[in-house]
């Protein structure tokens, strides 16, 4: 049997993808520290902020799912752009505002003229957490509503069920896959988060790894990174036997309330947009007022473009095989989901095994090159998935019929496979190039020394103190990653047409 030539390369970056795993089982050699009373409390802390937030993002996110879906609102796309919004910002932005805007001689404060409650512990984590992953639930489950048809309501209706009771009897059983999708996502951003329960003070693994690290404690941090993968890997499980089928028969469901139950719906919800949006928009530019652009090096902002871009345009070259060889059968397909490994781990786990790869091979070590592996191991399935959308939906006949006429299968590739699934590469390398400019964890573990991004200067002034330096960083990163949420739902938009 032949073997596809797609198949080495995918082997390769499959193989890859656990070296990471590999390096932490190696390091963590002290096992008998994960029964200790500190680790215990770290364990329940990260729970408790992963529970907690699961929960709030369930409660703002599905009741959002169905205004956007159902609800017959003016300026129905704008609605859903402004409720999608809070993924435009990474949460450690979200977490550095609040934390700078509330408490005693916060922006609040100063301006206002009164204290208002701090802002840090769990409490803060859940209420940053919640603000910026309802989305998450908010997305997967209007998907599930929208497929949904209108017929089997309209028929409880008719039988005398009010409307809240057919919303709870007739729907959300419907779309219960749709909302634990959403919510397992919601779970995997929470523990892997770093940068808000650092700035929020909470000990959680993602945290105390960082500590240990910083604390010389490799072996440690490689026993605790090890945990973390452990709960990540149990959610990753239970999302692969999630299925969210389309049953979609008919017309979905719309409802036209009056104007007073519309404006009691937006203004239920405003209070979120505005701490997930306007306010640190605000405050971005209350200090970009307050002390301008002069202090900033814009290289900074080079450095991050330049690294984010090598790991787009290597991402994408290690994608196509991978893509292609998940389309040529069972043993492609499993390559493809080994390579997700790198994706389910944290990017403070991924920093901490590869900064102890970077000390057994000195030529790698605190380099650019070592950073721009991590980007590519952590943000791989991100091009895999693009190109391998675009090239499902390429005529098979054309490369046939190319064969046919003598092209090498090198010649076919560059003169029809390539060019047809060029907008999938180009989405692809973007979304890399979009996260690996957002990354801070593995930045700050594995970036060279002196060698500075916005992510990784944003958490440099925020530990000094001068938060008003923050003001260009941020607004940078969420102009990149408002770029990012409009790929997204541009790509969600191709998905309803071709459906």
């Amino acid at each position: 049997m032949r073997i596809p030539a797609s198949y080495p390369m995918a082997l390769l970056a499959a193989l890859l993808a656990l070296v990471p795993v590999y390096i932490l089982i190696t390091l963590a050699s002290d096992a008998t520290a994960v029964f200790d009373s500190h680790n215990l409390k770290i364990l329940g802390n990260t729970l408790s902020l992963m529970v907690l937030t699961v929960l709030g993002s369930i409660l703002i996110g599905v009741p959002l799912a169905f205004i956007s879906a159902y609800v017959q609102l003016p300026f129905k796309k704008l609605w859903l752009v402004l409720f999608a919004a809070p993924l435009a910002i990474p949460s450690y932005i979200g977490a550095f505002t609040l934390y700078a805007a509330f408490g005693p001689g916060g922006e609040i404060n100063q301006l206002l003229g009164f204290e208002t409650p701090p802002m840090y512990g769990l409490t803060g984590a859940v209420i940053v957490m919640t603000l910026y992953t309802f989305p998450f639930v908010m997305l997967t489950t209007r998907s599930s509503l929208l497929s949904l048809d209108a017929s089997m309501v309209n028929a409880a209706r008719t039988l005398g069920m009010s409307m809240p009771m057919s919303v709870f009897k007739v729907i959300l059983p419907r779309v219960i896959n749709g909302i634990a999708a959403g919510s397992l996502l919601v779970a995997l951003y929470t523990l892997s988060d770093f940068g808000t329960p650092a700035m929020m003070r909470l000990d959680t693994f993602t945290r105390v790894i960082y500590v240990e690290y910083n604390a010389f404690g490799l072996s440690r941090a490689a026993m605790l990174s090890l945990q973390l993968m452990v709960i990540v890997g149990f959610l990753l499980f239970i999302e692969s036997q999630i299925k969210t089928a389309s049953e979609r028969h008919g017309r979905p469901l719309m409802l036209f309330p009056s104007n007073g139950q519309k404006l009691a719906m937006l203004v239920t919800f405003l209070p979120v947009l505005l701490l997930a949006i306007c306010l640190p928009l605000a405050i971005f530019t209350l200090w970009l007022a307050r002390d301008g652009v002069a202090d900033f090096d814009f290289s900074i902002a080079w450095n991050s473009a330049y690294a984010s871009g090598i790991a787009a345009i290597v991402a994408v070259v290690v994608a196509v095989p991978v893509a292609h060889a998940a389309l040529s059968g069972k043993v492609g397909r499993i390559m493809e989901r080994v390579t997700y490994f790198g994706f389910g781990i944290p990017g403070i786990v991924m920093g901490t095994a590869l900064v102890y790869g970077g000390l057994q091979l000195p030529l790698l070590y605190q380099t650019l090159a070592l950073l721009v592996i991590a980007y590519v191991l952590r943000f791989l399935p991100l091009a895999v998935g693009s190109v391998r959308t675009s090239t499902e939906h390429l005529d098979s006949s054309l490369i046939k019929s190319a064969r046919v006429l003598g092209a090498s299968p090198r010649e076919a590739f560059m003169r029809i496979t390539l060019p047809l699934t060029l907008r999938g590469i180009i989405a692809g390398a973007a979304l890399v190039f979009l996260e690996s400019m957002r990354e801070l964890e593995a930045t700050l573990l594995l970036g060279p020394t002196g060698f500075e991004t916005l992510s990784t200067y944003l958490w440099r002034v925020y530990e000094a103190g001068y938060f008003g330096r923050a003001a260009i960083p941020g607004l940078l990163l969420v102009v990149i990653s408002a770029c990012g949420l409009a790929i997204m739902l541009s790509g969600e938009k191709r998905s309803q047409l071709e459906h």
